[in-house]
């Protein structure tokens, strides 16, 4: 479990160092991502607002703990304490600027691993050794050396191919290990590891419309994803809502590359119950739209002063179309031509 740690930290310095994203090389990301990431809170935009010069120290800051921290695990227990306190740090500054699921409670809970009864309050400790002392007793072997030694060398060996390629390594140079690794790989026993490798500097959001006519276009309302500007980000973690995350990643490619958005656009018009119930609100209580489309918006922060005259958290521009206007015919989903819209 340490070792994963080790990974899961080291692997994220490293590919933010490897993949050559300019932002990183300069020391700018932070300046975007509390902006861009997926599902920002409202405390992300307090954040977003914090100097350049404050923006730069935090990424030198996230470099060293991710790229130094990691190998004061197996340090002397001092030490350790402090590469412990680094590495969760930074996981409850993520935590209280951004929306990951359960992904920094994971990652809390094996930096646990790290420390010993000793940090621990005295009351915590004696009530602990009390109800211990009260527990019935279980006698139980340890695992012998000979099960678990040849799992660690196991596991070590197949994680070294993933960890060695996030320099970047051509594969042909780790010989067996990349055989190994794909051996295993369908079994899910080790991973690879690095996050943010590069950074998105620009946030386009997609706003589903639908219209009964073609003329008048009326947006559905997502219930997490930035959609209204006036709507204050909110908290979601640890939960993980799926559909306002994928349309995130959505919009950074074509609709091609998200084949699921088109059955999402299908049910809509079909008007489909459950899928109706992920979205905040239906502009078409009594009947489905016709036509369905997206829309492509460039989403920035507003400054203060902004926010303090209108209450708008969001500004957007609109910056496009994503995909055709869609509709259904006998049953089937079809995109209208260009001009095709049927207007009464």
């Amino acid at each position: 479990m340490r070792w994963l740690l080790f990974r899961l930290m080291f692997s994220s310095a490293v590919v933010k160092i490897t993949s050559g994203d300019p932002s990183w090389r300069h020391l700018t990301a932070l300046q975007y991502h509390y902006e861009t990431q997926c599902l920002p809170p409202w405390t992300a935009w307090y954040a977003h607002h914090l100097p350049a010069w404050f923006q730069r120290w935090s990424a030198i800051s996230m470099f060293a703990i991710e790229g130094i921290a990691p190998f004061l695990i197996v340090a002397p227990r001092r030490i350790r304490m402090l590469g412990a306190a680094a590495m969760t740090l930074l996981q409850a500054l993520i935590l209280l600027t951004g929306n990951y699921c359960f992904f920094n409670l994971l990652a809390l809970a094996l930096i646990v691993l790290l420390l010993d009864d000793a940090v621990w309050p005295l009351s915590w400790r004696g009530r602990v050794a009390r109800l211990d002392a009260s527990a019935p007793r279980m006698t139980r072997g340890r695992w012998p050396g000979w099960a678990t030694g040849p799992v660690t060398v196991a596991i070590l060996v197949m994680s070294l191919a993933p960890l060695v390629g996030t320099f970047r390594i051509p594969p042909a140079r780790l010989g067996p290990l990349v055989f190994l690794n794909e051996i295993a790989a369908p079994l899910r026993v080790v991973s690879g590891y690095g996050l943010f490798a590069v950074m998105t500097t620009r946030r386009q959001e997609i706003v589903v419309e639908g219209s009964q006519e073609g003329r008048i276009w009326l947006p559905y309302e997502f219930r997490y994803k930035p959609g209204d500007v006036k709507r204050r980000p909110r908290f979601v973690a640890p939960h993980q809502p799926r559909l306002d995350w994928q349309m995130w990643f959505a919009a950074l490619g074509d609709f091609r590359s998200s084949p699921w958005y088109l059955g999402f656009c299908q049910r809509l018009l079909e008007g489909s119950r459950p899928v109706l119930g992920l979205l905040a609100s239906n502009p078409f209580p009594a009947a489905p739209p016709r036509y369905v489309r997206g829309v492509l918006y460039d989403y920035h922060f507003t400054d203060a002063a902004t926010r303090r005259a209108t209450g708008a958290w969001w500004r957007r521009e609109e910056s496009g179309r994503f995909g055709p206007v869609l509709t259904l015919v006998d049953g089937q989903l079809v995109a209208v031509p260009e001009g095709g819209v049927r207007r009464r």
